[in-house]
């Protein structure tokens, strides 16, 4: 594949290295920043956010699967956040985070890009969820919220700093934000690249599929992104949706997800 035509999108450097193929016909390209360690997506290629789009199951579902992934999304929350305030969740999905919030006494809201999620939440919880691009969100809601919470949408977000930049505008001083997103530095992630690098991992798609996420990050590329946008790392965790391996992910963080727990600095 020839260079890429586009600079890094977290840092601006301009030393961008083939790092994955993807797709059917290997044909997909990841670049990987020196400078940086951002997987950069060739945008050009095209994005396709729709293939994660659900049919709605209620957040009540004890035994529904991605109910019982959230969970611990929240427990993690509420055990450093025992007190209720006021929290957003980015992408909710199903409204399962929100729920839980909700029967410990917080205040909650949902962004939601598709429509019929939204309103089955509302209609069910009566979980105020409103249809609308976070990076659009109406003014009022600025500087209210205690706690943001963005599940596996960073990597799908083109314009990082932008969107960090509105996360922060959405918190209160001093607020914090949860975000989780795939870890590169996993060794899962390295035997990803190495079987889609040899197209050992590509015949599951159409020639016509397109990834959803733009971005790919390690801990040192998102520590990079706080530090342009006014964030401090609280802490930092890796975790496996196979629960009974995470004892040993918090001390050997290899995992191929990461939980990031960050608070806005007051002087940015």
């Amino acid at each position: 594949m020839s260079a890429p035509s586009f600079s890094c999108r977290l840092c601006g450097g301009n030393d961008l290295r083939l790092h994955m193929t993807d797709g059917r016909n290997r044909d997909l390209a990841y670049y990987r920043c020196v400078d940086c360690k951002l997987w950069n997506y060739d945008l050009e290629q095209g994005l396709d956010q729709g293939q994660y789009t659900e049919v709605y199951v209620s957040p009540t579902d004890e035994d529904y699967k991605q109910n019982r992934i959230v969970t611990p999304s929240w427990h993690y929350l509420h055990a450093r956040f025992p007190e209720p305030g006021k929290i957003l969740d980015i992408g909710c999905g199903n409204g399962r985070l929100l729920y839980l919030a909700r029967e410990n006494g917080w205040e909650v809201k949902g962004l939601e890009l598709s429509a019929s999620a939204a309103a089955s939440i509302t209609a069910e919880q009566d979980i105020d969820v409103v249809v609308a691009n976070f990076l659009e969100h109406p003014t009022d809601a600025l500087g209210t919220y205690d706690i943001v919470v963005l599940r596996h949408i960073l990597e799908h977000l083109p314009q990082p700093i932008t969107a960090m930049n509105q996360i922060r505008s959405l918190l209160k001083p001093g607020g914090h934000a949860l975000l989780e997103f795939p870890n590169t530095a996993s060794a899962g992630y390295a035997y990803k690249r190495f079987l889609k690098n040899r197209g050992l991992k590509n015949n599951k798609y159409s020639a016509e599929w397109r990834p959803g996420h733009a971005n790919e990050y390690c801990r040192d590329a998102f520590s990079l992104l706080l530090d342009k946008t006014g964030f401090e790392l609280v802490d930092w965790q890796t975790y496996s949706s196979k629960s009974f391996m995470n004892a040993f992910y918090r001390l050997v963080p290899v995992a191929s997800k990461a939980r990031a727990l960050i608070r806005a600095q007051a002087s940015h």
